[in-house]
């Protein structure tokens, strides 16, 4: 077994690894939630169903063929629990933390792992960052299940249902994985707004990127004077809570004269906030979405398709991404032949590569869409939303996932494991290592426009 993984460390790249890992995480979670200890009496499943759970919690996506609910029993909910932290904080973070308990020593093969996964730059300090993530995403979790656990205290008939809700809906909030136990998502703590709130903060803390995390830590503990935060959490954080909080006043301007006609300002501010950020990659409800507008649909399409944070539990292109395309349109309007941002000026690989994962998803969603709009009985929005939800690793639905064919079915698994890994992930497992030409063609101007 040993000679074996040295030889795939040698032989296959640390995307490929990594591709190859979540292949291994997703059979492991197939068998563990087929075991008879994880199901209800009586539940009956074929494999196609455990293989599309076992995908839509390996990429923490929450997209799901059958009813949480009402066919895993107490061990499944706990094991899939498991599998959605296996998910959400990265195979590699969980990899590190193993090789640290067992002293094993995390050279450079390990730490270009580490780097792909997380999707960093540079081998400097990817170790620390390691191990600040799983603190803190622990620690989160963890806060967050006891404060929702004993709060639930007042719904539940015992403290053990009390704070096994607590513990799974701060778990799959905190992963962005879109998972319930109510069987109705978040709709029974819909006038809740304590409960709202505590869930809303998870998933911004899941959404938002650990790098972010990591850097918001440190100001708060540091004893330097005079802290500086990195472009990319200035530029992350900007763009992520512009994201929140204008999705949530379009969500409010779209819907006012129709679904939210009627109720009480308290009522709507929560509504449109919640759906908002669930839309970042958190899956969750607090209303059946499905009976938006259409134009409300599509706009949680857009939102849904730019996704969460790089280095995050999310999927999308990503809000930096996002990001740099509107900066990159903006200075080519004013003429300007540099992007500059926060005193910062941008590598040009950088707008290169979010230019490329953007045209990439784009055609990744509309081939996908027009794959399920020939195999599926459902409306284009329908089957657009169930898409950019794969994509974006969010989990919403308007109830047709159980319905798909066979077919439709391992479109959305591979849009959801694409969503997990990444789009620059993918196109390097696609593709060849990265290289450097030693010889340049003369250059020859092309009309564009």
């Amino acid at each position: 077994m040993k000679v074996l993984l040295n030889k795939l460390l040698r032989v296959l790249s640390p995307v490929q690894l990594i591709a190859l890992y979540y292949f291994l995480a997703v059979s492991v979670s197939v068998i563990l939630l087929s075991l008879p200890i994880a199901h209800q009496e009586g539940v009956k499943w074929s494999f196609m169903d455990a293989l599309f759970t076992a995908v839509s919690a390996v990429s923490v996506t929450g997209l799901t063929v059958i009813d949480t609910a009402n066919t895993f029993s107490t061990a499944g909910i706990w094991i899939l629990a498991f599998v959605l932290q296996f998910g959400g904080i990265g195979i590699m973070t969980l990899g590190t933390f193993v090789w640290l308990i067992f002293g094993k020593r995390i050279g450079l093969k390990e730490r270009r792992l580490i780097m792909t996964d997380q999707n960093q730059s540079n081998l400097s300090g990817v170790v620390k960052l390691m191990k600040h993530v799983l603190i803190l995403i622990v620690a989160i979790e963890f806060f967050g299940g006891l404060i929702l656990g004993t709060y639930f205290l007042k719904y539940f008939d015992s403290p053990g249902e009390a704070f096994i809700h607590g513990f799974f809906t701060s778990i799959s909030a905190t992963t962005n994985a879109g998972f319930d136990i109510t069987g109705d998502s978040m709709i029974p703590y819909r006038h809740d707004y304590f409960v709202q709130f505590i869930v809303i903060l998870l998933l911004i803390f899941g959404a938002i990127g650990f790098p972010v995390l990591t850097e918001v830590k440190d100001f708060l503990f540091s004893r330097e004077r005079k802290f500086t935060f990195s472009l990319f959490t200035k530029l992350t954080t900007v763009t992520f809570f512009l994201l929140v909080f204008g999705g949530a006043i379009g969500i409010y301007v779209m819907e006012a004269r129709f679904s939210f006609l009627g109720k009480s300002w308290h009522e709507i501010l929560f509504y449109s906030l919640f759906q908002s950020a669930a839309t970042r990659s958190g899956g969750l409800a607090t209303m059946d979405i499905s009976q938006f507008t259409d134009t409300t649909i599509l706009f949680m399409c857009i939102l849904m398709f730019i996704g969460a944070s790089p280095s995050s539990v999310g999927g999308g292109i990503r809000t930096t991404t996002f990001a740099l395309n509107l900066l990159a349109l903006f200075h080519f309007a004013r003429g300007n032949k540099s992007v500059k941002i926060f005193k910062r000026e941008l590598h040009q690989s950088d707008l290169m590569k979010s230019l490329v994962v953007t045209m990439v998803a784009v055609l990744l969603v509309l081939c996908s869409t027009l794959i399920l709009t020939a195999t599926e009985q459902h409306t284009l929005l329908e089957i657009l939303f169930e898409v950019c939800s794969a994509f974006g690793t969010t989990g919403l639905s308007l109830g047709i996932t159980a319905d798909l064919s066979t077919t439709g079915k391992i479109v959305i698994m591979i849009l959801m494991f694409i969503g997990r890994i990444g789009i620059v992930t993918l196109l390097y497992l696609i593709g060849r290592k990265e290289s450097e030409a030693n010889y340049h063609y003369p250059k020859e101007r092309v009309i564009i426009g």
